[in-house]
């Protein structure tokens, strides 16, 4: 297998943590792994949000046996299961799986390149707010249905309305924030890097992404199809 040698154990257990996660939504996820070098960006799709989330992570050095590329880039589907039982956090190892047959999403990701920043996304403490006043929203929404009409067509459909709503002064949808909030993402910045933004708000082409130092969520724009996107 190949053999990926994290930063240190920080990387690995955030690694971990993230994979864990996701898995808590899909116990039969799977993660794109790209890698080149020192760096490695794995990619998921927690259900139900129609997000994709991204957590980079350094490596030591770069991993080893190139999966069949010629250039000896790591780009590969895997299970997250499977990558997050391989994890030596002590060691700072992972190992990558057999490559499985990817989901649809896996074949479309966002641009590598052509981000600029978007302005209008409130503070971080402002997002964490929306996020947790949208939750009890549709809790109180659904707790007022009689159980004739609690259908999953009705379910969905309260779903939509809070969960499109855009966050502040921008295009970004509320389920964004809400996908980064349940995958760890929406934390204050590490005390070692007190200077690194706690939010950023992306865009390159249909594509959004909100980002932070634990991770990015990317989100088409509404109405714009599926234009801009990186098939690989």
């Amino acid at each position: 297998m190949t053999a990926l040698h994290l930063a240190d154990a920080g990387e690995a257990a955030d690694l971990a943590a993230f994979l864990a996660r996701l898995i808590h939504y899909d116990r039969a996820a799977a993660v794109r792994l790209q890698g080149s070098g020192t760096a490695l960006a794995v990619f998921g799709r927690p259900p139900s949000f129609e997000v994709l989330a991204i957590r980079t992570a350094r490596l030591a050095k770069p991993y080893e046996n190139g999966l069949g590329l010629v250039d000896g880039s790591l780009d590969v589907t895997v299970s997250a299961g499977e990558l997050l039982e391989s994890i030596d956090e002590s060691a700072a190892t992972a190992l990558v799986p057999t490559a499985v047959t990817g989901p649809p999403w896996a074949g479309v990701l966002p641009p590598r390149g052509g981000w600029r920043q978007e302005p209008g996304l409130p503070a971080l403490d402002t997002v964490r707010a929306m996020v947790a006043s949208a939750v009890a929203e549709f809790r109180s929404q659904i707790g007022e249905l009689v159980p004739e009409r609690r259908t999953r067509a009705e379910l969905d459909r309260i779903g939509r309305e809070i969960w499109s709503r855009p966050i502040g002064d921008t295009e970004l949808p509320v389920r964004a924030a809400h996908a980064a909030q349940s995958l760890g993402f929406l934390r204050p910045a590490r005390p070692s890097l007190p200077d690194e933004p706690a939010l950023a708000l992306l865009s390159s082409g249909a594509w959004l992404r909100l980002r932070t130092p634990y991770g990015s969520i990317a989100v088409r724009r509404a109405g714009l199809g599926a234009l801009d996107v990186s098939v690989r």
